[in-house]
């Protein structure tokens, strides 16, 4: 597995020949081009935060990446084991020039990662990225005399801070949950989860029982929190016992709920129905959401019911908060799971999620599925087109952007691929910044309705090949 560097970070597999995967050798070559980049912007505190999933490999990650920045001089704030939103907040709480996360979020256990934060605790910018790929490329560095190298500082006090933090928002009505006596199961996939959500829980008066909740690393599971993933706890949840299954990813910015009969709510509702409490309740006079372009249309139709607008951002987290910034949304987010709530920060919080979905779950005194009946129902179908390396991708969607664009029944967004919008349906192609391959999502009233119109355009690419 060759190592995987882009924009946000580097992220490999751990073990095997030098250079094929994450090794100590890179991770102080990466390591070390961040600091130099952050230095370049300035220095507020001389600080960067660091913090980690529980994965195996975390350890020694961790310990080769505090040791380099000590190395270029900078102090290392530890904040140990930690989720990647507590670790965004951290950065912002505690004045940092900027963050380094160690995880590979949803991939398996073998993998990890280093993401890389701005000194807002948000993810660096295209342009940032690139900058950090060019230096570590060149590696154009120096490091620290010895009188000027960099100090550990280890502080375990964020997890607490970002608890509180959550409960303070004004949306998230503490003494309605604790009234409700909600009774959950959670799946914190051996992960950090199983820290800082108990924390939460027992703060909001919710009555739980965990699966998979020691932080060990060795994930039950495969720990993408798809549904062909989540058997456990959907047979626990059909015993009958408890209100609302939570699921989290290792390093909880994606959340999916499981209704109290042991059924998917749907990784795409997760936002759906955040942003339709948060749309109730606000007061903006024409509140504004924002997903990216391969998201449930749910959100829209909700948004519009609320008398508010709705716009679309390329995929990947930093777009969508760039296009939340550019529009003033209340709230936005991915249909993965991930929900963005600006009066929190910018960036994808499943502890944010869960307290603002149990707030609205409190105030309508629903079952979850007569919740999830409360939405827009749409499926979606992914399927991709594998392609012989070399292959002009961009020209490939070039031609089917200009099959649609003199069709009248279409509307043609190019901002991230191609996504072709129908009246009562959509199918986006876009093409992977890591394989030869064309990523193509669906969505219709059905699935069969969906994977329809996916293969339909599959077909259109194919031909185009022959």
């Amino acid at each position: 597995m060759t190592l995987i560097k882009s924009i946000s970070g580097i992220r490999g597999t751990i073990g095997g020949p030098t250079g094929d995967t994450l090794n100590p050798l890179d991770i102080v070559k990466f390591t070390t081009a961040y600091a130099t980049f952050i230095r370049k912007q300035g220095v507020k505190s001389n600080k960067i935060v660091v913090g980690r999933d529980a994965r195996i490999s975390g350890e020694m990650v961790r310990s080769v990446v505090c040791g380099t920045l000590m190395g270029t001089g900078y102090d290392v704030i530890d904040i140990g084991l930690a989720t990647t939103p507590t670790t965004e907040l951290a950065v912002r709480m505690s004045g940092a020039d900027g963050g380094i996360i160690i995880t590979a979020s949803h991939n398996p256990r073998q993998w990890n990662a280093l993401k890389l934060l701005n000194s807002e605790g948000e993810f660096l910018t295209a342009v940032d990225g690139a900058e950090v790929l060019e230096i570590a490329a060149k590696e154009d560095f120096n490091y620290a005399e010895v009188d000027t190298l960099g100090k550990y500082i280890r502080d375990d006090s964020f997890d607490e801070r970002h608890v509180n933090s959550v409960l303070d928002l004004r949306l998230v009505d503490v003494e309605a949950i604790r009234k409700a006596h909600f009774k959950v199961c959670v799946d914190s996939i051996n992960s950090v989860g199983g820290i800082i959500l108990p924390k939460l829980l027992d703060r909001l008066g919710v009555e739980y029982r965990f699966l998979n909740g020691t932080p060990t690393g060795d994930f039950a599971h495969n720990p993408e929190p798809l549904e062909k993933n989540l058997s456990g706890i959907m047979d626990e949840m059909k015993t009958g016992s408890y209100d609302l299954g939570i699921v989290v990813d290792p390093d909880v910015d994606r959340l999916a709920f499981i209704c109290e009969d042991g059924t998917m709510f749907g990784e795409e509702y997760t936002l759906v129905s955040v942003a339709d409490y948060v749309l109730s309740e606000d007061s903006a006079t024409q509140p504004v959401t924002v997903s990216n372009l391969s998201s449930t249309r749910a959100l829209r139709d909700v948004t519009e019911r609320h008398g508010g607008k709705y716009f679309a951002a390329a995929v990947g987290e930093v777009n969508v908060t760039t296009k939340m910034k550019e529009v003033g949304a209340i709230i936005g987010g991915e249909g993965n799971g991930g929900v963005i709530y600006p009066e929190s920060h910018y960036g994808r919080d499943a502890l944010v999620g869960i307290a603002l979905f149990l707030s609205s779950l409190a105030h309508k005194g629903c079952r979850v599925s007569e919740l999830r009946g409360m939405f827009p129902n749409y499926q979606i179908a992914k399927n991709r087109i594998d392609l012989t390396p070399g292959t002009d991708v961009d020209a490939i969607l070039n031609k089917v952007k200009k099959m649609f664009e003199g069709d009248s029944s279409a509307t043609v967004n190019d901002i991230d691929g191609v996504k072709i919008d129908f009246p009562d349906r959509w199918v986006h192609l876009r093409k992977s910044n890591t394989e030869p391959i064309i990523r193509v999502y669906s969505e219709a009233s059905t699935m069969a309705a969906a994977d329809e119109l996916g293969k339909k355009l599959m077909k259109v690419v194919y031909d185009m090949k022959d």
